[in-house]
């Protein structure tokens, strides 16, 4: 249909009034549409971001064996991944912010998508170290784009539910990651475990294409290089050493010069940022009662749940005898609950209380390994360790999206990718601490409790059974009919090492909720002052 009556109202070229509210209609559909495209693309692109790193883990059997690769280089495939991606969120957020959000996502999902692919036909460990870098970096330049996108792409009224999503999806990503990687690993090569995160920015990158707008800051304010480069330094630092400890040793030289250059950098970044005129971040932002206590929060449900996601496959593929994709499947009643109480979980903020719901999620986080470690036993089956996963799914799924939105509404709408960064560097951080404190808890204990069953074995054999469950029921397979009392000391030290490792990761949960209710907002206008300012304007 072509109008071309376009006097005002009332004259004689005016259109009808009925066909001026369709069209006005037809636009507010167009747009609702477009959101929705939007809120689809910026998931899927997460979705292969978390999938890039958790769907690598059932494949590292697989890299030992086709690629010859070394326990230290199977940690650096993972880590290289993680470091990369975690050093560079914010500057390369604010860059975003800066030159405009869609082409650095587009160009992101690109260098992501070569990049993997590359990583499909590496034919040596030192080769797909490096291409595993370069998706880390690839990954910094989608992650925070596509909560920043959101947030500057939907009205008040919906952001709230958007991010909701989002923050389900950044929950449940490494899970589906996990699953999906395991089915393959099950049934074909270790290069098809690279096709997901290729299709999904595919995806992402189509609809983003035909649906992103471009949004950048309108400042002439200076580009803050020096907060930049010390912000890589700070934070790269610390989650290298953060990942190197456990497995080199805290008094390592590469732990100990990468702490001291992230504590040094992260100190200096402080004192640079508040003489800065203009920024990277305003770390004043923190006296902010809504983002300290988001941030907190969310750093503690990311090193709980990323530290979980590694000992509960263990118990299932180690005790319970799973296979990798079995195992992937027993955390899919974690993602079933996260997912759902995401989206409204700001909703029941909005009308209950931002610290209530905060602290509700935290205190059924803590709960739920409670119960966990209550239940978990090694003869027992899945089912006795059910109920703890879906309370802890729940706490999770309450407790996230709302500390998302207290941590970007802190922050003006043309500083969001500055505020998305900061959203993802702490999970990001959350998840190296939790995996480092927890692990090394676990580890430690699990080999206080099998030491007295290697009494008398070779040495090369009490090697393996003390490093870890997977070596001690790999000598185990080895040793006949005398290993059925090795294989039951290992499982019975492990299910006794998860209680200390998950009683303290429910500690570290209820000292996040104390926090809140000291030091939390009441209520979401509170915890978030941007959004609600908005409203009052």
């Amino acid at each position: 249909m072509s109008i071309h009556r376009t006097g005002p109202p009332g004259s004689a070229d005016a259109p009808p009034v009925s066909e001026t509210l369709a069209l006005e209609h037809d636009v507010v559909i167009e747009s609702a549409v477009r959101r929705r495209m939007i809120l689809v693309a910026m998931c899927v692109a997460l979705v292969a971001i978390m999938a890039s790193v958790s769907g690598l883990n059932v494949a590292q059997q697989a890299f030992a064996e086709d690629l010859g690769s070394t326990q230290s280089q199977l940690l650096w495939i993972i880590n290289g991944y993680t470091v990369a991606l975690a050093a560079l969120l914010l500057p390369v957020g604010a860059i975003g912010d800066r030159w405009g959000r869609k082409p650095i996502l587009m160009v992101g999902l690109v260098a992501f998508a070569v990049t993997n692919l590359a990583s499909a036909f590496a034919t040596e460990p030192g080769t797909l170290i490096a291409l595993r870098v370069l998706a880390g970096v690839a990954a910094a330049m989608v992650m925070p784009v596509t909560l920043s996108v959101i947030t500057t792409s939907f009205p008040r009224e919906e952001q709230a539910k958007a991010i909701g999503i989002w923050a389900g999806f950044a929950g449940a990503g490494g899970i589906i990651g996990l699953f999906v990687s395991a089915a393959i690993i099950d049934n074909a090569t270790w290069p098809w475990v690279f096709a997901l995160p290729i299709a999904l920015a595919a995806v992402s990158f189509t609809l983003a294409a035909a649906s992103v707008p471009h949004s950048v800051e309108h400042s002439e304010a200076g580009f803050d290089i020096t907060g930049s480069l010390l912000s890589v330094v700070a934070v790269g630092g610390l989650v290298l050493a953060i990942h190197e400890g456990p497995e080199q040793g805290w008094t390592a030289p590469i732990t100990v010069v990468a702490l001291f250059a992230g504590l040094a950098a992260a100190i200096a970044f402080v004192a640079v940022e508040l003489r800065s005129d203009h920024p990277l971040l305003d770390v004043r932002v923190f006296a902010l009662r809504g983002l300290a206590a988001g941030s907190v929060n969310l750093f503690v449900v990311f090193a709980v749940m990323i530290s979980l996601f590694l000992v509960f496959v263990q118990y299932l593929q180690a005790i319970l005898g799973y296979s990798a994709l079995r195992a992937a499947s027993g955390l899919l009643p974690m993602a079933i609950m996260i997912m759902p109480l995401s989206t409204v979980a700001p909703a029941i903020a909005e009308r209950f209380g931002f610290r209530r719901t905060l602290v509700t999620g935290m205190l059924a986080i803590a709960t739920g390994l409670v119960v966990f470690a209550v239940l978990a036993d090694a003869e027992g089956g899945y089912l006795t360790v059910l109920p703890g996963t879906l309370i802890l799914g729940a706490g999770v799924g309450l407790a996230m999206s709302p500390s998302t939105a207290a941590i970007t509404s802190s922050l003006p709408e043309e500083k969001q990718g500055v505020a998305s960064s900061l959203n993802d560097t702490v999970r990001e951080m959350g998840g190296a601490v939790g995996i480092a404190l927890i692990g090394s808890v676990l580890n430690a204990s699990y080999r206080t409790n099998v030491e007295p069953a290697t009494a008398g074995l070779p040495p090369e054999a009490v090697e393996p059974i003390t490093e870890g469950i997977g070596g001690a029921l790999a000598v185990a397979a080895q040793m006949g009919p005398d290993g059925a009392a090795v294989t039951d000391a290992a499982q019975q030290a492990f299910v006794d090492a998860m209680t200390p490792a998950l009683v303290l990761a429910a500690g570290v949960c209820a000292a996040a909720a104390l926090f809140t209710v000291l030091r939390g907002p009441s209520t979401a206008a509170e915890a978030e002052p941007r959004l609600h300012a908005e409203d009052d304007t």
